[in-house]
């Protein structure tokens, strides 16, 4: 399996984040990508191919165009009131509150294109950004040309970015650019398989509304986990997209059974579908010891996952998203491509 990834993701470091009533560095590190690549180079999965560059007009397909024009002006105009630290949104247009007219001031703006304080940024976080979505439309071509899957190591992550706004880590979807990008290459159906344990609530927006695109989330239950206001079962698309949105809440504490369970209704799911190529979100914050996430799947189990995803015989891109237990986010994240290829 060929992996694509960038060095330019190290760019986005020493940032901050907004959690738990504190401001502290950030849980989303470079070093997390640089494990992952070097398991990958261990367990000789195969090449690891630079991105090649591509136009931006591709996120403005599943993205709004003034959301993604946004990005790459964040630190300059930071820079410009004066400050040095990381940019991160500290206040929100929500209930009751004008939402619908844009600001002009960079604190503004940061709040008006997000949802959390979790997506900062430093200097170089806009040249990150723009490699990671160049990793996965690298990637996906790889697929498209004929290879039955493909290993995009994005970083930053991408599936909590909405079509006009950021947050927990993430900027742009990655997946749904991927996703549409087979779309209008062709591809008649596509599904997202989305196996982090935060739920994809970013994807979940894009495609909510069209049946051309399905989407599945496994994930802990937004009653009571991050990102808590998307994420509920009974939430089954809209219009023509009516049935094609299908969620997998699961509680804390839940382990391989529980877990293998719903991945194997939403492997069921997919195959019935029909999609012509899969885009996993592969997440593997799942794993029992990561620092922010509460199941309890070992590292044993992610071999298993990539093995069944394998026997839906589809092409299939492997999308990087979250997983913060660092020393084994290599081994788990390469885990999955290993069982995928029955290695």
């Amino acid at each position: 399996m060929k992996t694509v990834f960038s060095p330019l993701h190290a760019g986005h470091a020493g940032n901050f984040e907004l959690i738990s009533g504190a401001i502290v560095p950030a849980f989303e590190k470079p070093s997390r990508a640089e494990f992952i690549k070097a398991r990958v180079e261990s367990e000789k999965l195969g090449p690891v191919l630079p991105p090649e560059t591509h136009d931006i007009a591709a996120a403005k397909q599943v993205h709004t165009s003034d959301y993604i024009d946004f990005l790459p002006t964040v630190w300059p105009l930071w820079e410009e009131s004066g400050r040095t630290g990381s940019a991160i949104p500290f206040t929100w247009p929500t209930r009751g509150l004008r939402g619908d007219v844009r600001p002009q001031t960079i604190d503004a703006l940061l709040g008006f294109y997000s949802f959390d304080g979790g997506a900062s940024f430093v200097k170089g976080t806009w040249e990150a950004i723009k490699s990671s979505y160049d990793v996965a439309l690298t990637a996906a071509a790889l697929v498209k040309c004929g290879e039955i899957s493909a290993f995009a190591l994005c970083r930053p992550p991408g599936h909590h970015a909405g079509a006009a706004f950021m947050g927990g880590y993430c900027y742009i979807n990655n997946a749904a650019v991927a996703a549409q990008w087979f779309r209008d290459q062709g591809a008649r159906r596509v599904s997202i398989l989305d196996l982090d344990y935060h739920h994809g609530n970013g994807t979940q927006e894009i495609f909510y509304s069209r049946d051309d695109v399905q989407v599945l989330n496994l994930h802990g239950d937004p009653m009571t986990e991050y990102p808590f206001f998307l994420g509920h079962a009974d939430e089954r698309g809209a219009g023509a997209g009516e049935g094609f949105n299908v969620n997998y809440p699961m509680p804390f504490g839940t382990a391989w059974d529980g877990w293998n369970a719903s991945l194997e209704d939403a492997c069921a799911k997919l195959a019935a579908y029909a999609p012509e190529v899969v885009v996993v979100s592969l997440g593997v914050d799942t794993f029992e010891k990561d620092p922010i996430s509460r199941f309890r799947l070992k590292s044993a189990d992610y071999p298993r996952i990539g093995r069944r995803i394998a026997r839906l015989g589809l092409p299939t891109l492997f999308v990087m998203e979250g997983g913060y237990a660092v020393e084994e986010i290599g081994i788990n994240a390469v885990g999955v491509l290993t069982g995928f290829e029955d290695r």
